[in-house]
């Protein structure tokens, strides 16, 4: 997956450094206290050590650097090391079974938080090296010309000092579109490719092709196939540049391009891509691993921040998305069999009410801010949402669409409320019954399925019918082709990952409505995703034009 666009090309750096894990139920000697003190100097060794190299880097950097190293010294966290300690364990288990608890919980999440949980290996890596005396992980020996950087994962602390003449591209195994190697490689201006199998086979010093754009990693390619490739990337941001300005149509027609952000870090990376707003403020990364909800202030101020970077434009927060795999300490819940389909998003504030109550206090002091609840499967949910949100004096209220029963009756939906945002990743993975995160049924979660394209093409036509406003805020519309199918299927709006956005205006300005109306028709006449595909790229000549 490219998630970082533009060429890189040079010998392969690949990072072999790791830290073993600690035998389990490995012990100490000696007394507890001394054990303990032990395990905190090298916590907080580890917390500064980040703090300062994330201070010499600067901007989006150093605020994912700062965020690790309070990790590190997370109060909840010193507490279980030091209770593993007590109950016998050496310190360097204590923090590794400690961290575990933690990880758990972000890995479960999926998305933005899921990728989050690298961060927390790699900080309890730190810490382990520091107790055992062995190297940190990171960077060692690197050529002096420019290199395509190879690795398992990559952590903030190894790319955040890293400068464009030093590194040509970033080749990882693991990450997504919102791991930190994703959002550290756009700030830096680095092309990056992950999810790549295999990629730590490479051969040490081999020469590397990466093309951060369409995800192809080729090893030892010809020469002829480097120039080609640095070619089409020069007119790709040559198109990029001509088709600046506010999303649109090569007729003229609207259609805003907003980011999806996870949080005040991200929303510098929003404004450099020309983004006209935010679509999805995500807002758990407020809530997770503390044992009390955030209070109503720290809430506004992370909100705010997203309203200031966007004067005028549009800001869409949605509430809490927890619940089920996304257990907060706070909301104690009972078990679930399956908890894809259990409290989560609205139904864990029907549960809790006051926690929902706090936020939307929080927002009601953000001028501008408009807000939506997740997981709204009907009508009577949505219009109790509403009316908490009116009480509050919040004008702008709107709901996700993320399950087909909320697609199916979205006019029902749309009497209560504003606007609808479809969230396309869990509207795939309940229409096709398909875990997001579960490898082995991923062709079902292809956003091309001409099944959740007729999901998509029922809301945008209730809410075309209702007078209101419909957008999309699930990743699909970062497929440039995607985008403009969306927007023939009558989404007014769409959100996606920052680094997608210039892709998503070019191939919208290369055509006009009619073909993106013709692509999208083409498509959900078609059977098989890939199909689908074929059939909307036919309408779109100018994806071709543009090497998309």
């Amino acid at each position: 997956m490219g998630v970082s666009p533009g060429i890189g090309h040079g010998p392969a750096h690949v990072l072999s450094v790791s830290v073993p894990e600690p035998p389990e139920g490995a012990t100490y000697d000696g007394e507890a206290e001394p054990e303990k003190e032990r395990a905190m100097t090298a916590l907080t060794q580890v917390a500064g050590e980040l703090e300062s190299r994330g201070h010499r880097a600067g901007g989006e950097a150093e605020e994912i650097l700062k965020a690790q190293a309070l990790m590190a010294e997370d109060p909840g966290l010193v507490v279980r090391v030091r209770s593993l300690i007590d109950r016998g364990l050496a310190a360097p288990r204590a923090v590794y079974e400690a961290f575990a608890r933690y990880r758990d919980v972000l890995a479960g999440s999926g998305g933005y938080l899921g990728e989050r949980a690298a961060d927390l290996d790699d900080v309890r890596d730190r810490v382990i090296a520091v107790l055992y005396g062995i190297p940190m992980p990171g960077l060692q020996g690197a050529p002096e010309e420019p290199y395509v950087l190879v690795a398992r994962d990559l952590a903030p602390a190894d790319t955040a000092l890293l400068a464009r003449e030093h590194v040509a591209a970033f080749v990882t195994e693991e990450g997504g579109p919102t791991s930190h190697t994703a959002i550290l490689a756009r700030s830096l201006g680095v092309p990056a490719v992950v999810a790549c199998p295999g990629a730590t086979g490479i051969r040490q010093g081999a020469r590397v092709l990466a093309d951060g754009t369409s995800g192809e990693v080729r090893v030892e390619p010809a020469e002829s196939d480097v120039a080609d490739a640095v070619s089409a990337n020069a007119a790709r941001r040559a198109a990029y540049a001509e088709a600046g300005g506010p999303g649109r149509t090569a007729d003229g027609h609207p259609v805003p391009l907003l980011a999806n952000v996870g949080g005040p870090a991200e929303l510098a990376a929003a404004v450099a891509a020309g983004a006209e707003g935010v679509g999805l403020f995500r807002t758990e990364f407020l809530f997770l691993g503390r044992s009390e909800p955030p209070g109503v202030e720290e809430q506004v101020r992370a909100y705010r921040a997203a309203a200031e970077a966007f004067p005028g434009g549009k800001v869409v927060v949605r509430t809490l998305d927890a619940g089920a795999d996304k257990a907060l300490a706070f909301l104690p819940a009972p078990p679930e069999p399956n908890p894809a389909l259990g409290e989560r998003g609205l139904r864990v504030f029907l549960r809790h009410p006051e926690v929902m109550a706090a936020q939307l206090d929080a927002l009601a002091q953000v001028e501008g801010a408009e807000v939506m609840a997740p997981m709204v499967a009907t009508a009577e949910e949505a219009a109790w949402f509403a009316r908490e949100c009116r009480a509050r004096d919040l004008r702008r209220v709107g709901v996700m669409v993320e399950v087909p029963a909320a697609a199916l009756r979205a006019g029902d939906l749309l009497s209560a409320v504003d606007f609808v945002s479809i969230g396309t990743n869990d509207l795939s993975q309940y229409a096709f019954a398909a875990d997001r995160q579960l490898g082995a049924v991923r062709a079902l979660q292809d956003p091309w399925q001409p099944a959740l394209l007729d999901l998509v093409a029922l809301t945008a036509a209730a809410a075309a019918e209702a007078g209101k406003a419909c957008g999309v805020c699930g990743e699909s519309a970062a497929d440039p082709a995607m985008a403009c199918v969306l927007a023939g299927l009558g989404a007014g709006t769409l959100s996606m990952a920052a680094g997608s956005l210039p892709a998503a205006r070019a191939a919208l300005a290369a055509h006009t409505l009619e073909e993106c109306r013709l692509a999208a028709g083409a498509a959900r006449d078609a059977v098989t995703a890939a199909e689908a595909r074929a059939a909307a790229r036919a309408y779109l000549p100018g994806l071709g034009r543009l090497g998309l």
